[in-house]
Parts: structure tokens; C-alpha cells; sequence
């Protein structure tokens, strides 16, 4: 199995600490407010992967934090005069709806940073013995960035040139501008925890270091997140845990592609900024997380009604090969299996993983006319190897005809309607015929004719 390392540039041979563990972070939600297209991305992303891992016999510790204190939560909390406690609960509890939706498992655990205070204070102290780390002038524990040897390798950026040309924000409290905050000083009426510093709170940094080592030890197979988190936060990780602990603290890095929308950067200023929730009221779930699993999972991914249009397309095709079959564990012939685990042991190439379930739903429905006995196996090896990308879950008619609930007609009607034009084409009357397939058309059920017979959808779902 390859795996592309964010560390080193380039595809490496996975080999995990335990022959058969996979010790896995990745960095989660900062709960303030419902997640976005781009949180999806990153779920969707190492949701697959978790899933293939397991497929492939690993027994996975998939872990993903939550962010419930930090500043955006203050202000937040503030605006909505909420205690902080509520706010995150909410957030919690509508970010694990939003993935549940997606089909998104759980991790395995999920540690929240304010249970982890003591865990965060005793790093920085080490930090600090070490000197590493120093206590400033306004209450503030900050990191000497310049003291870790190698700070910058997994952005691959040079110290001076950071220091000359980022704007970095200057602290007159820090010996260094490129100084980053591990604990921050309570200002009044915050909340706050005490420390040999004073009361504070963790800065969000830390939090992760420390979340990830108590849980998964100091060193880990695979840690995880979105792309803007390369620098400085999994940079910033990096140089707190090995100083901390003095191993290395990650083997393998991972990043997720951004999403743009109609080929922008997603942004509330650019009015293109869509919640999980918000797509998902106009989108089935699926039709969603097929979009986010179609492009490699580091590609950045366009997000648009055509590029989901598209998504519902391919999916019909998978379900309209799968209907009126009944799916039986047996023999295929071809060497399907082979060829999707090549697919995902290649980085986890969903794309070509996808193209050999295209190629598996064009011979079952090849099958399911020449040689109805063997369209059992086929359909069974579509849905099993689907499942292991969280596909293809539904029962055909279920996906197909979602939304009829909604139509001025019944479903019962729609198949009279289908089996009255079939008798008026039986009889050469195409006009009869076009009219009820465009009388159809108009409620938004929209026909499909194939060897096997009309079936029906509800356009845009």
C-alpha cells in the first residue's frame, strides 16, 4: 500500500508501527458554528479511508478531536449570550447529525480539548523545562520557534524567509515575532483554568499535540487534516511534540484537498460559503458524499450544481444497474477486486477505484440480459465493494424514486402512466406516447428506457 507523506513529497510504502494496528489523528472541528462543504471534505475523506483500512484487515484507532474552547468560541458565545458549554453542545450535536447524514462513522474516540487541560499544561511545562518554551512578560507561554532544528519541513518553508516576508503578528511580549502561543493568559471574564502561569487557557496548537500523544502515544502512523492546516498548525505540532517528547511524532502526514465553489476559494465575503446542512436540503446525502469521493481525495474538488448533477447521474447508473435484482454471494469471473484494491492501495485512488465499479455495473447490466444467472454475484460484488467507499447502501427504488413523496401523484398513478405509454408505442401511437412522457416531465419524474424496461426518477435528486 502507497500512501502520498505530506512530509517527505512523495508516495511511500505504508508500513504501521503494529504489523496489524493503525493508529490514526486527525484534526477536527473547532465547534462554534455548523459545518461547512469543506469540513465535509475532510470527513468524507478519512472516513473512506478508516473504512478501507479496516477492509483490508487493520484494525484501525481512529481518532478526532474537538476544538471546544478557543477564541472564535469566546466571541461567539458572547454574540449569541450563551454560556460557552451550551454553545459547544449544540455545535456537537449538529456536526454529529451533519456527518451521520453524510455517512460518516464515528471515530473511535473523540477527545474534547477542555478534558484535556492537565494533559495540555504538563506538555508546555516540559516545553518550558526544556527551553523550549518561556513564560512572557503578559501572562503568555510562548514557543522558541528558532530553538527546534527543522521548524519549516513539513511546509517546506526557510525561518527567514518566513520572518522577512509573512506577516506575523508583533507581541512585544515575544523574544521572537515567528513565537507562537501555547498558553494564553485569562483576560477578565473569560473562562479560564489555573496553571503555574496563572489562569489561561491552552492555545490551539497545544491542544492537539497533547490530545494526540495521550491517545495514540508519542509517535503514530497517520495524522490527518484539511490543507490549510499544513502550516502553521501541523508545522506548529510537529516542533511542540518532538521537543516534548523527543521522538518523532508522526510516520505519515495526510491532507485532504480544498473545495472551491464555481472554481472560487469558498468564503463568507465571496457569498459562495455553504453548510453541510444547507447542501443537504437541496441534495440527497449521498449524491453529496459521492461528489466529495469522485476526485482523489488530495485533489481540490469544484463544488457546483453541475459537478452535482453529474454525482446523481453516476449514481443512477449504479442503481439502475442493481434494480430488479437480487443480490447472492458467488463467484465473478472477472478479476473486479483485484483490480479496485490496485485502485486504493495506490493513495487511495477513489477515482480509479470508481472507474472499476463503472465497469463491473456495465457487465451486470450486460448480465442481467444474456445471462440473467450470473447477475446475482455481480450485483452482490458491486454493493460489497461499494460499501467499503460508504456507496450504494440504499435499495434501488429508494434512491431512484426519492422525492415522490413530494409529487401530485402517486407512485402507483406514475406506473399506470409508464404502462399506458407502453401500450400506446406498442401500437405505433408516438404521439400519445410523447405526451404522457412529457406530461411526466413536467412534475419532475423523468423516464428511462432501457432492454429491461422504463423506470423513472425525480429530476435533480
Amino acid at each position: 500500500m502507497q500512501i502520498y507523506n505530506t512530509l517527505t513529497r512523495r508516495k511511500e510504502t505504508f508500513t504501521p508501527l503494529d504489523a496489524s494496528r493503525v493508529r490514526m489523528y486527525v484534526c477536527g472541528i473547532t465547534v462554534y458554528d455548523y459545518c461547512h462543504i469543506g469540513h465535509a471534505r475532510v470527513m468524507v475523506a478519512f472516513d473512506m479511508i478508516t473504512r478501507y483500512l479496516r477492509w483490508r484487515g487493520f484494525e484501525v484507532d481512529y481518532v478526532r478531536n474537538i476544538t471546544d474552547i478557543d477564541d472564535k468560541i469566546l466571541k461567539r458565545a458572547e454574540e449569541n449570550g450563551e454560556p460557552i458549554a451550551a454553545l459547544t453542545a449544540r455545535m456537537i450535536d449538529a456536526m454529529h447529525e451533519d456527518e451521520g447524514r453524510l455517512g460518516v462513522l464515528r471515530p473511535d474516540r473523540e477527545p474534547r480539548a477542555t478534558a484535556h487541560v492537565d494533559d495540555i499544561i504538563a506538555m508546555v511545562q516540559r516545553l518550558v523545562d526544556k527551553g523550549y518554551a518561556y513564560p512572557a512578560a503578559n501572562g503568555d507561554v510562548y514557543y522558541r520557534v528558532r530553538r527546534f532544528e527543522g521548524y519549516g519541513k513539513l511546509s517546506n518553508r526557510d525561518l527567514d524567509d518566513m520572518r522577512s516576508g509573512a506577516r506575523i503578528e508583533v507581541e512585544a511580549a515575544k523574544e521572537d515575532p515567528l513565537d507562537f502561543v501555547l498558553w494564553k493568559a485569562a483576560k477578565p471574564g473569560e473562562e479560564s483554568w489555573p496553571s503555574p502561569w496563572g489562569a489561561g487557557r491552552p492555545g490551539w496548537h497545544i491542544e492537539c499535540s497533547a490530545m494526540s500523544t495521550c491517545c495514540l502515544g508519542d509517535t503514530f502512523d497517520i495524522h490527518g487534516g484539511g490543507p490549510d492546516l499544513v502550516f502553521p498548525h501541523h508545522e506548529n505540532e510537529i516542533a511542540q511534540s518532538e521537543a516534548a517528547t523527543g521522538q518523532a511524532y508522526v510516520n505519515t502526514w495526510m491532507h485532504a484537498g480544498a473545495v472551491r465553489v464555481d472554481h472560487e476559494k469558498m468564503s463568507k465575503s465571496l457569498g459562495n460559503f455553504f453548510t453541510i446542512r444547507e447542501v443537504l436540503e437541496a441534495h440527497a446525502p449521498e449524491v453529496v458524499r459521492y461528489l466529495l469521493l469522485a476526485s482523489h481525495y488530495r485533489s481540490p474538488i469544484n463544488y457546483a450544481p453541475d459537478a452535482l448533477g453529474e454525482a446523481r447521474r453516476s449514481l443512477e447508473r449504479f442503481y439502475n444497474a442493481l434494480q430488479g435484482v437480487t443480490p447472492a454471494e458467488g463467484e465473478v469471473a472477472a478479476d473486479y477486486r483485484e483490480r479496485f484494491v490496485a485502485a486504493m492501495d495506490d493513495d487511495f485512488n477513489t477515482a480509479e477505484a470508481l472507474a472499476v465499479l463503472f465497469d463491473l455495473a456495465r457487465e451486470l447490466n450486460r448480465t442481467k440480459q444474456e445471462a440473467p444467472q450470473r447477475a446475482p454475484a455481480l450485483a452482490y460484488e458491486l454493493i460489497s465493494l461499494g460499501e467499503v467507499l460508504g456507496l450504494f447502501g440504499q435499495a434501488p427504488a429508494d434512491f431512484l424514486q426519492k422525492g415522490a413523496g413530494q409529487l401530485p401523484m402517486t407512485e402507483d398513478e406514475i406506473e399506470e402512466r409508464i404502462e399506458a405509454r407502453a401500450q400506446a408505442k406498442k401500437a405505433k401511437d408516438f404521439a400519445t406516447a410523447d405526451g404522457i412522457r412529457d406530461e411526466l416531465a413536467a412534475l419532475g419524474i423523468v423516464l428511462k428506457d432501457s432492454r429491461e424496461g422504463t423506470t423513472w426518477v425525480i429530476e435533480g435528486r
